[in-house]
């Protein structure tokens, strides 16, 4: 479960303070499938990082199963996402040079983790890319980029999926495999959160949040998943 407490984040640009979050409180449950949705500045993107402790709040509490995390170091958020929490992101941010094969076991080379390539070829398979293990992403659609990417979040096997506009750059078909394929992870049991300025995208999730100026203007069901 995630827990956020008076979240606030504090940006300061020179001599300007600019609060990107502003006293934010929110729950999340285990196996949800959540949108948050906001204009450019609303706040969204800040906090995706800090419930994925890539940013640490400026004040307030962050409770994750239990834990805070609002205080950790760097080596310790570090072992909580290789754990608990995979990424994905509007740029797929795959090593061009690399297969979809390699780029998938990229986490477990840095985290020490065994049976790579078993793990990258089951990761890889669940998001429908079984024949394109060996291909570069030059060779890949965008919309199958962005599944190598959602493989590469599932490769150490994480409660948490968060991801950032991940159908930003793509075709409207290939939007609609993505968010089909992360509500297929959903109903497997995977907590989903994802950051669109597309009210269509947030539709087909279970519960959408807007923010304004970095605080929560709405909190309401979505559509659900239609796969």
């Amino acid at each position: 479960m995630i827990e956020l407490k008076d979240i606030s984040k504090i940006y300061h640009m020179g001599k300007v303070e600019v609060r990107a979050l502003n006293g934010m409180s929110l729950t999340i449950k285990d196996g949800e499938l959540v949108a948050i949705i906001g204009a450019s500045g609303s706040g969204k993107s800040t906090l995706l990082h800090i419930i994925g402790c890539l940013a640490q709040p400026t004040t307030g509490k962050y409770f994750l199963d239990g834990a805070d995390v609002s205080r950790l170091n760097d080596n310790q958020l570090a072992e909580i996402r290789n754990k608990k929490i995979g990424f994905v992101f509007q740029e797929f941010n795959l090593l061009p040079r690399a297969t979809a094969l390699a780029n998938v076991e990229l986490p477990l080379i840095y985290g020490g983790g065994r049976q790579r390539r078993q793990r990258a070829i089951q990761a890889l398979t669940r998001v429908g890319l079984v024949n394109r293990l060996n291909h570069k992403p030059t060779e890949l659609s965008g919309g199958e980029q962005q599944r190598v990417a959602v493989a590469r979040a599932l490769i150490n096997r994480p409660p948490i999926i968060v991801a950032d506009e991940p159908t930003g750059n793509l075709d409207s078909a290939s939007a609609g495999e993505i968010v089909s394929l992360l509500c297929g992870l959903n109903q497997d049991g995977i907590t989903v959160i994802l950051v669109t300025h597309e009210m269509e995208i947030a539709n087909q999730t279970r519960r959408i949040i807007r923010l304004k100026d970095g605080k929560i203007i709405s909190d309401e069901p979505g559509g659900g998943c239609k796969l």
